[in-house]
């Protein structure tokens, strides 16, 4: 049997739970590696286009849609879609949804690796 760890974590309202349980408290949405990316890079610029983050983060055209799709159904990021010249541009922006988001993110795997150094 796995022992549990607490960590004090006032920004997430008290104790987090940081084994044998704690990772199920990780927002997913966030959590995953490309999502992660996209509001980390966002998180530090006002904003960044499509090119920007497809070159930022190595990765293809249809991966970095699919993902900053399913950031935007959330309400994490916003994108505005606009033409320069003949060219489609995108400019995606993080939310202050997305920002308070990231931080609780943030905030929740400072304490499970707190714990786990305490532990």
């Amino acid at each position: 049997m796995a022992k549990r760890l607490i960590a004090e974590n006032p920004e997430l309202g008290g104790p987090a739970i940081v084994a044998g349980g704690g990772t199920r408290g990780l927002d997913r949405i966030i959590h995953e590696r490309l999502r992660l990316g996209i509001v980390s890079a966002l998180a530090v610029n006002e904003f960044l286009t499509f090119k920007d983050l497809k070159a930022i983060l190595a990765t293809t055209d249809g991966n970095l849609s699919v993902h900053a799709r399913k950031l935007e159904e959330a309400g994490y990021v916003s994108c505005e879609k606009k033409f320069e010249g003949r060219m489609p541009r995108s400019e995606y922006r993080l939310t202050e949804h997305g920002r308070a988001e990231l931080e609780k993110y943030l905030s929740h795997m400072e304490a499970l690796i707190q714990g786990m150094r305490r532990g």
